[in-house]
């Protein structure tokens, strides 16, 4: 039931932050965490390295918090420290990073986005992730966003720092590529 009270926005809360509100970004931790924990467990192989990162990850978004433009939404800027962190533990330990599915064959409607473990099992899901391995990473991250982390192509576009276009270039061909994996020999 809706108390009448509205939570902060977490623009209105990075704006306490730059005026030196530190207890505020816990706020923001504490709305990010899960979502950054889901994310990079999509990317890396180990659990407490994406602990690790998620924690790195928070205490660069405090250190750079003054150039966040609080005109533009909080999200994927803290998505954009992800992504760069991610990637770089990934290089620094040269391992293949992880992804996800092909939503056409257990979506209804392409349309609908649900979250993936709403709509798979233990088998599906491991045999999905073994072949989205396969996929090069930049097919798998704006799928991954997209699918899993909801983000709108324009701001996979800003997370990513590529055109809107290419984000939905590679989408398509990440799906692609995926069914011809998927395939039967």
């Amino acid at each position: 039931m809706n108390s009448g009270i509205s939570q902060p926005s977490d623009e209105s809360i990075a704006i306490e932050v730059q005026k030196g509100n530190v207890e505020a970004f816990g706020l923001l931790a504490g709305r990010y965490r899960p979502k950054l924990l889901r994310y990079g467990s999509k990317l890396l192989f180990n659990k407490s390295e994406v602990e690790d990162a998620v924690q790195e990850i928070f205490l660069r978004a405090y250190q750079y918090i003054q150039s966040f433009d609080a005109k533009q939404k909080f999200s994927p800027w803290i998505y954009r420290i992800a992504h760069n962190q991610f990637i770089n533990l990934g290089k620094k330990r040269a391992r293949e990073l992880l992804d996800f599915f092909d939503p056409e064959t257990f979506f209804p409607h392409f349309g609908m986005r649900p979250a993936f473990g709403e709509k798979a099992d233990g088998q599906i899901k491991e045999l999905l992730d073994e072949f989205v391995n396969k996929l090069d990473l930049k097919y798998k991250e704006p799928l991954l966003l997209y699918h899993i982390e909801g983000f709108a192509y324009k701001e996979i576009a800003q997370i990513l720092k590529i055109p809107t276009g290419t984000v939905s270039i590679r989408i398509a061909r990440g799906l692609a590529k995926l069914k011809n994996l998927c395939r039967p020999v």
